[in-house]
């Protein structure tokens, strides 16, 4: 089992950052890929971006160069910088890790609110 918990997001205004984190719990070494999704008022739920166990990164292709996600030396920690935030990247925030035998693990999500 491993357990999610976000924290960092609040409200921000248009074009500053903030930094979403994700403490992961549990049996953390079988974690082969993290995720940060989102979810949007009246929106379906879409990825932003993942990291592999080897520090592969991916990125919504529309977010590409402005969100950073990376995971501390210990793996315990999932990072999600983002820069230049817009109204349209309000939403909540959630982190997810899938494990060696596909099992697949969510926080509770933290909200992000960009101000026009």
């Amino acid at each position: 089992q491993v357990q999610l918990v976000e924290s960092g997001g609040g409200e921000v205004q248009a074009g500053g950052s903030l930094r979403l984190s994700c403490a992961a719990s549990g049996n953390i070494s079988s974690i082969e890929h993290m995720g940060w999704h989102r979810q949007a008022p009246g929106k379906r739920p879409e990825s932003v971006a993942s990291i592999e166990r080897n520090g592969d990164a991916k990125y919504r292709d529309s977010l590409k160069g402005r969100f950073t996600i990376y995971r501390d030396n210990t793996k315990k920690w999932l990072y999600l910088q983002m820069n230049s935030l817009k109204p349209e990247d309000t939403a909540v925030y959630i982190c997810s890790a899938v494990g060696r035998l596909g099992s697949v693990y969510w926080g509770q999500g933290t909200q992000v609110t960009v101000s026009s």
